[in-house]
């Protein structure tokens, strides 16, 4: 049976030798990460590889996967509106072929019943995997005023029926934006549509300005709590209708929200004249606090009256899980420092080992001034920072930094160098939003403690791998891992053996950003 993944999902994620998987349609390409060409790194994201081979185009469809050996490089090839990346040496590879029906429409013949279904029924089938935690924040204020707010209700409580509300599907709250915001009803409330429609019609309109930028910051502060109801892994959205104009500054909002991993949409109905644009503080506002500024988050209605047709496309739109882009996930929301063992045992080639091991466990990260970042100490009885978290905001600097790194050669003072790590690298970013990570590499016995300054690091929300090579005691690597120490614990005999543990380092991180994940 075919496995259906995510647009994201890739090569090194699956186990089987041949698998064959199912992309999703509509795939955002500006967000595919895809590494050569014909042969693909495993880095790389199985349905921007499909699509870049032209075994299946954006409508998705049915791919067979096949792993292959790592290549010494794989190339840069622009093909089918993709275009690949250059990467050196990659430790495995996969194909990607053509099955044999390869359309979605296939792939629902072979999951659908026979019966037929109404269109409510096969909307409902079209999202049946749809998973969101959604805030309806509803305009409240005097722009809307009580006869379209009700329209305004009517319409929310569609788009509720329509989005399948149930325990394992969407789950809906409400807030109403007006000169205070008020948390009509939490996520946590409500498991069923018929319930969700009762609570929506009986809500009052409260009347005042139309503060949706105060609405919004308090929206994503204190909504999406897991005592409230959020749950782990399932993207949280936030939905702003909007008559007319807001009254306050929604850039911050916004900014706020991104920060939170939340994802805005303005739904905006009935744009300012010609003569209230004088009135309105920002006329680009809209573009400033949705999620991404690219047609996908804003949604314009003309009016209040008539809008059944504009639900199913709202609702499409909130099912789609991969274009969620403000969405947390380990990709886009971790600090990785990387303290590297500089000592003369080490030698000039296979310090450049440890460094391709440092950038191809970097590739795997979006890196950006809002998403991961990356930080290198290199120590020897002293330390030197070689880069920290805020210094580069690309991955292309960030893998020229890495390159840049000059052995220094000397002794080995590991537990020291945790300790400058905790706190000159880590200290400035220790209230951020991003989860902390450091990968210690050494290849010997450290002349001072480690237990100790370790257990600080992890005391101060440091989660800890060990990466031992050669002559690197496992008492010590054990001492500095983070538990279960098993799990964040690598060794290899063998420098080269280090390009073998990436995909592991890469997963590692992953699995404990979303046990962390609140």
């Amino acid at each position: 049976a075919s496995t259906a993944i995510t647009c994201f999902t890739r090569g090194l994620d699956l186990r089987k030798e041949i698998e064959d998987v199912i992309c999703p349609a509509n795939c955002p390409l500006w967000q595919f990460y895809v590494f050569g060409d014909r042969v693909y790194a495993s880095l790389s994201s199985i349905c921007g590889a499909a699509i870049h081979r032209g075994v299946i185009t954006n409508a998705g469809g049915a791919v067979r996967v096949q792993t292959l050996p790592g290549q010494e490089n794989y190339p840069a090839v622009n093909a089918n509106g993709i275009q690949s990346q250059v990467l050196g040496r990659w430790a495995s590879s996969f194909s990607v072929t053509r099955t044999k029906d390869t359309t979605l429409e296939a792939v629902g013949r072979s999951v659908s019943t026979a019966r037929p279904s109404t269109g409510r029924r096969s909307l409902q089938q079209g999202i049946r995997y749809c998973k969101a935690d959604i805030a309806f924040l509803i305009d409240g204020s005097y722009n809307i005023g009580q006869r379209r707010f009700n329209l305004q209700k009517n319409f929310v409580g569609k788009v509720a029926v329509m989005l399948g509300i149930g325990t394992d599907g969407p789950h809906v709250g409400v807030v109403q934006a007006s000169e205070h915001p008020k948390i009509e009803f939490y996520l946590k409330n409500f498991t069923a549509a018929k319930e969700v429609l009762f609570a929506i019609k009986e809500l009052g309109f409260r009347g005042g300005n139309s503060n949706t930028g105060k609405a919004l910051k308090h929206t994503a502060q204190k909504f999406f709590s897991l005592e409230n109801g959020a749950r782990k892994g399932i993207p949280k959205i936030i939905v702003v209708f909007l008559d007319g104009w807001p009254s306050d500054d929604i850039e911050e909002a916004g900014i706020m929200a991104r920060e939170f991993g939340v994802n805005v949409f303005i739904v905006s109905v009935a744009k300012p004249t010609t003569e209230e644009l004088g009135m309105v503080q920002d006329i680009g506002f809209i573009d400033k606090a949705v999620c991404r500024n690219n047609g996908f988050f804003s949604y314009q209605m003309p009016t209040w009256f008539g809008t059944t047709k504009y639900v199913k496309p709202l609702v499409q739109k909130l099912c789609s899980h991969e274009q969620m882009l403000c969405s947390k996930t380990c990709y886009n929301s971790v600090n990785i420092a990387f303290l590297i063992d500089g000592s003369s045992s080490i030698g000039d080639s296979n310090f450049r080992l440890v460094l391709d091991f440092i950038s191809n466990v970097a590739k795997a990260f979006e890196i950006s001034d809002i998403g991961s970042k990356i930080a290198a100490v290199q120590f020897t009885y002293d330390q030197r920072a070689e880069f920290g978290f805020t210094d580069y905001t690309t991955k292309e600097k960030v893998l020229s930094a890495i390159r840049n790194i000059h052995y220094m050669s000397g002794g080995t003072a590991t537990g020291d160098a945790i300790t400058f790590t905790t706190r000159s690298v880590f200290g400035p970013v220790k209230d951020g939003p991003n989860k902390n990570f450091l990968v210690v590499l050494t290849d010997g016995q450290s002349y001072d403690d480690v237990r100790g300054p370790a257990a600080a690091a992890q005391k101060a929300g440091i989660t800890v791998f060990s990466v031992g090579i050669a002559w690197a005691p496992l008492d010590d690597l054990k001492d500095m891992a983070s538990e279960p120490r098993e799990s964040h614990t690598f060794f290899t005999r063998e420098f080269t053996g280090l390009e073998q543990m990436v995909p592991d380092i890469i997963r590692g991180i992953c699995k404990d950003f979303l046990d962390s994940k609140q």
